[in-house]
């Protein structure tokens, strides 16, 4: 099981706030996901399985071309507006993650 204590570190850095019954709840769902693995590495041959990086076979299924689009066109200064904080052109949100 997780420690309570790594919950608490991990929720400070990533600047979240979070109650003890959230905390038990979170615990309880780790606990549930390290089970799960455990036993998906007890299938017989899983390490000889190759891992899905894609939802589907691109080799079969061709993707569409991107295309620009003329319409729908954001000019910077109307994205601008209604930013409270904006620097070079670009806008500036609040820091999230130490």
């Amino acid at each position: 099981m997780i420690e309570k204590e790594k919950l608490q570190d991990y929720a400070r850095k990533l600047m979240f706030e979070m109650s003890d019954e959230e905390y038990t709840t979170l615990q309880k769902e780790f606990d549930i996901i390290l089970k799960q693995m455990d036993l998906i590495g007890k299938i017989p041959n899983i390490s000889e399985v190759q891992p899905m990086t894609f939802p589907f076979v691109t080799y079969q299924q061709q993707l569409r071309e991107d295309e620009e689009a003329q319409e729908g066109v954001l000019v910077v200064s109307e994205v601008l507006k209604n930013v409270k904080h904006e620097v070079s052109n670009q806008v500036k949100v609040p820091k999230v993650v130490e």
